[in-house]
């Protein structure tokens, strides 16, 4: 086709709906940064954006590795005391993914000539991506070209291609150019302040050899001082004569191979790829590092490692598939979200998990609390190691959080609001460094892990450090007042709309737990306490004061208001705001936002789905309903909270609506942003909203609880998880629910109240019939697109949601 005829927005979906692969049967150039993003491969360590193999046309192109990044000033217009000095910002390194092709001297570019087809595929069992086309060049030279790519789960520094090109109806003469690239020119991606900086050629190359079909380049940056090396080798499989050739400079290194081909004969070369960096170790270790790891790809080679792959998610999938009958799309999306969130974790290794993975540039690559409260949730009951290791990198950073906390004239450690190295990169502090409730949500990823896995030596290496830390902090940032309360003035809690508060309810409750939570684990292991300096007055007041802790509540009303005074505050006029005014953070100052009834995301309801036996089912509710007329979701992450808390709640129909909004967030490009990445927490919210939504799912003390109902539109729902050596399966129908314990010893399973041993025997419970509601109303216009479950039959999507400035909160 020619470049006019490529095909362009339509009301069509761009992915057919298929329950393990997302499948792109035509090529959208409108929708090619989208596409980079979905297609990513990543794992942890490594992330490759699913550019075009020849690298154009492309959106945004993008290689990444984990806690790469360079430093920048953070500019200010007025100075103040405490305000971070720079930030953090991902860095696009050396792109291997590029392989260039000729056909008789004319560059195969699919905006140019006749493309017949083109497909990509992205296995969500086998890991990869595929792609096929069938393209004629302007001199009508027709050829079919495939490439199969993938990144390696299971040998961490690796990814790798193959690359097939064949004649279709005469004699070729075929050229591929297979390149390594730094400093690639990158689009200028407008004033979006969700995007990433912008940094101009930010790695200066230190060395670069090439020797037969293996080039190495090492490069350091400008201003962070790290290092890092990418490096490739080739097999290359083809008729007779080849002429194959290397060569280097500072920013590139190609290999480049030249064959004729004749209809049916094929050139078919397998692009291994190897990266590593290190703040530390020398050009030569990192040189051979890569070297070592491009040997060791090779020697398991190209099957070995497809079968390596498959094997790991075969198993990821034992303990963590979810089953829906009756909504296509959500089955496609919850398993595409399971997917890339074990990308973004799986080989991280005592490395952050960011809110949009290795995906793409979006918030400079920052990782927030959305990792804490709703990725590793996730991966503690799927692929707990990786829960573990995102957590150990929070230890790691525990020195730069207590010299933070210093700073702030704080006890304990102040954990960033958003960082890459474990610095606060946020330049706005009321939404950054006054969102203290970042440590509670660490101390609880860390209570929920521990009470998963029972992994005591976590607990006492991980778990108590972070644990004492975190709760000094709040004993030291709270004060019992005149009537013996604990009060924690001054904070914001997970709604930016409602900045420096009094008492945030979402706060105080997970600073309660936080406290609980330290003083016991400080007694369970009493030696390791006197190491860390906890004597029995400190850990008692920790019990103190969470036992004095002030939750507030509007007799009134009878319901919590989000934060002191709250309910006070005058309603947003949700009638005389436009549609086109929503984000309201975009068209309206702060300022009016902050004194207003008006919630960007759920807080309150946040606290009662985490919280949840602080409230009664009556209060839950009430507040519930209450909130619901107030939450305007400009936050991609509000979602998954209102689908579990509406399952709960008894709103069924309501809950599955926002399930699929939080599931289809970037496979329909909701929010208008996955360009920049994926939305990691939103997709863990297709989990959220089905295991602990419909499935009623929570855990602690050793059990896990159910209490399942499903919507009129899902007919079964069938998930599996992985809970103190167990591996289990539930399956939900209206009528009842079934659990089965697939490995391990058994497990204490509590469904709706009734408590039973979960052994070698299925357990069958019935449903208790649900007496339903009067639905409660949103803000004018914010109302979730009802679910339908035939797809051709949905209706246009609603309002985007819309992400902060300052976090995907």
């Amino acid at each position: 086709m020619t470049d006019h005829e490529a095909r362009g927005a339509s009301d069509r979906p761009v992915y057919a709906v298929e329950p393990w692969s997302v499948r792109e049967p035509e090529l959208h150039l409108d929708r090619l940064a989208q596409g980079e993003s979905v297609f990513a491969l990543s794992n942890g360590h490594l992330g490759l954006r699913g550019n075009l193999d020849e690298g154009e046309p492309h959106g945004l192109p993008g290689s990444y590795l984990n806690s790469f990044f360079e430093q920048r000033p953070l500019p200010y217009a007025e100075a103040g005391y405490g305000y971070p000095e720079s930030g953090q910002t991902v860095i696009n390194v050396t792109n291997g993914k590029l392989i260039r092709l000729l056909v008789d001297d004319e560059p195969f570019d699919v905006r140019y000539g006749r493309l017949h087809e083109h497909e990509r595929v992205l296995d969500l069992r086998a890991g990869t991506l595929t792609r096929r086309v069938e393209w004629t060049s302007p001199a009508g030279c027709r050829v079919r070209i495939s490439s199969v790519r993938l990144v390696s789960l299971t040998q961490r520094a690796v990814a790798a291609i193959r690359y097939e090109v064949e004649p279709v109806d005469r004699p070729l003469r075929v050229v591929a150019q297979s390149e390594l690239v730094a400093n690639e020119s990158l689009p200028d991606l407008g004033d979006d302040p969700r995007v990433a900086a912008a940094l101009e050629s930010p790695l200066v190359g230190e060395e670069h050899v090439h020797n037969g079909t293996k080039v190495v380049l090492v490069h350091r940056t400008r201003q962070s001082g790290l290092r890092m090396a990418a490096g490739m080798s080739h097999e290359i499989d083809g008729p007779g004569r080849m002429a194959v050739d290397a060569e280097s400079s500072p920013d590139v290194g190609r290999m480049t191979v030249a064959t004729e081909l004749e209809p049916g004969q094929r050139l078919r070369i397998v692009k291994y790829l190897a990266y590593g960096w290190s703040s530390q170790r020398s050009r030569p270790a990192l040189h051979d590092q890569v070297v070592a790891a491009l040997a060791a790809a090779r020697h398991t080679g190209w099957e070995g490692l497809l079968e390596q792959q498959r094997e790991y998610l075969d198993d990821f999938w034992r303990g963590a598939d979810v089953e829906i009958d009756g909504d296509a799309e959500v089955q496609q999306a919850v398993r595409f979200g399971l997917f890339h969130i074990l990308q973004a974790g799986a080989r991280a290794e005592r490395r952050m998990i960011p809110a949009k993975g290795l995906t793409g540039p979006g918030y400079d690559g920052h990782t927030f609390w959305d990792t804490e409260t709703f990725v590793l949730p996730v991966l503690t009951y799927t692929h707990p190691d990786s829960a573990a290791d995102a957590l150990a990198w929070r230890h790691m950073t525990l020195p730069m959080a207590r010299e933070r906390a210093h700073q702030l004239g704080l006890e304990g450690a102040a954990f960033p609001w958003r960082t890459i190295r474990g610095q606060e990169c946020s330049g706005y502090w009321p939404a950054g460094t006054a969102a203290f409730h970042i440590n509670a949500d660490i101390a609880d990823a860390v209570v929920r892990y521990v009470d998963a896995t029972r992994d005591e030596r976590f607990e006492r290496e991980v778990g108590l450090p972070l644990l004492v830390e975190t709760a000094r902090l709040w004993r030291g940032l709270g004060h019992h007042d005149v009537e013996g309360v604990f009060r924690i003035d001054g904070v914001t809690g997970p709604d930016e709309y409602s900045a420096v508060v009094d008492n945030n309810v979402y706060t105080n409750l997970m600073a309660r737990r936080n406290l609980q939570e330290a003083a016991a684990m400080a007694m369970r292991h009493p030696d390791l306490a006197e190491r860390l300096g906890v004597s029995t007055e400190e850990a008692a007041s920790w019990r103190n004061a969470a036992a004095a802790m002030l939750v507030p509540y509007d007799q009134r009303l009878r319901v919590h208001p989000q934060a002191e005074g709250f309910t006070n505050h005058a309603k947003w006029d949700f009638a005389a705001t436009k549609p086109d005014h929503y984000p309201l953070l975009l068209n309206y100052p702060y300022f009016d936002l902050y004194r207003k009834q008006v919630v960007k995301q759920a807080d309150l309801v946040l606290a009662m789905h985490l919280c949840g036996e602080a409230f009664t089912p009556d209060q839950k509710r009430r507040n519930f309903d209450y909130y619901e007329g107030l939450t305007v979701r400009d936050s991609s992450l509000s979602a998954q909270t209102q689908a579990v808390m509406a399952a709960e709640v008894g709103q069924l129909e309501l809950a599955h609506d926002y399930l699929g909004e939080t599931a289809l967030m970037d496979l329909h490009d909701l929010a208008r942003n996955t360009r920049d990445g994926l939305h990691i927490a939103s997709m863990a919210g297709a989990w959220s909203g089905l295991v602990a939504g419909f499935g009623g799912m929570r855990a602690g003390d050793g059990c896990l609880a159910f209490a399942p109902r499903l919507p009129g539109g899902i007919s079964r729902l069938a998930f599996r998880l992985r809970y103190r050596h167990n591996r289990i399966r539930v399956t939900v129908r209206a009528e009842n629910a079934v659990y089965e314990l697939m490995e391990g010893p058994g497990i204490k399973i509590r469904h709706h109240g009734d408590e039973f041993t979960l052994g070698d025997e299925p357990a069958e419970r019935p449903i208790p019939a649900l007496t339903a509601l009067p639905r409660p109303a949103q803000p004018p216009g914010r109302e979730p697109v009802p679910r339908r479950t035939d797809p051709h039959l949905r209706e246009p999507e609603g309002p985007p949601a819309a992400d902060s400035l300052s976090s995907p909160g």
